[in-house]
């Protein structure tokens, strides 16, 4: 039996979304990489180790999805190899997110799609947010009957309430959504990679990561 040959997309870990979107940006030396998403609290999302990270970016590298394009070799600091994304990395990367921003059964890697998918055309995201909360309201309604039929044969209450948890929970989402589609139907939301207005602070965050 022939073995099945996955795609990048497939093989790509959510710290490995999380290295090529930083590559995104510009080019960089994996210390500074992990600095930038200890900086923005991205290690709210995975746990974020310079060993993870550095062994992340070996494998990018192995799959042709980053590359190197210079040592610096400054003062009596170590070396430090900076990397670029290839076009390879640029597709794989925006096909991840899109692929995960409309699922509903992996919450970490939907977490890092929505955090990322600024990445994206703002009516992409709209489209795919808009699949994902056909989902959401699918799983809304199970739960909620559900519930209904536990209740009504007499279930007792203490052993419903991880699901009573749950079916709150996807209702607050579906009403955060609502309102995350609502914004991005106006004008009241910019968007993209070119909308963002705090350049001065962006740059200091950058200069602090190389150090």
């Amino acid at each position: 039996m022939e073995d099945v040959v996955k795609s990048p997309v497939d093989t790509l870990t959510p710290m490995g979304v999380m290295v090529l979107a930083l590559l995104r940006e510009s080019d960089m030396h994996p210390y500074e990489m992990v600095r930038l998403l200890r900086a923005r609290h991205d290690d709210r999302l995975i746990a974020i180790t310079n060993g993870t990270l550095y062994h992340t970016v070996s494998r990018l590298q192995k799959t042709g999805l980053i590359d190197e394009v210079g040592i610096d070799r400054d003062g009596n600091r170590p070396e430090r190899t900076t990397y670029t994304l290839t076009d390879a990395g640029r597709d794989t990367v925006i096909a991840w997110v899109r692929r995960e921003l409309p699922r509903v059964d992996r919450e970490t890697d939907f977490r890092i799609a929505l955090a990322e998918s600024h990445n994206l055309e703002r009516d992409d995201v709209r489209t795919l947010l808009q699949e994902r909360r056909a989902a959401l309201v699918e799983t809304h309604d199970l739960h909620r009957h559900g519930l209904d039929k536990a209740r009504a044969k007499g279930v007792p209450a203490q052993v419903l309430v991880e699901i009573e948890r749950e079916e709150v929970l996807l209702g607050a989402e579906l009403g955060w959504l609502d309102s995350l589609l609502a914004r991005l139907d106006g004008d009241d939301l910019p968007w993209g990679p070119t909308a963002f207005t705090d350049t001065d602070r962006y740059l200091a965050q950058r200069k602090a990561a190389q150090q």
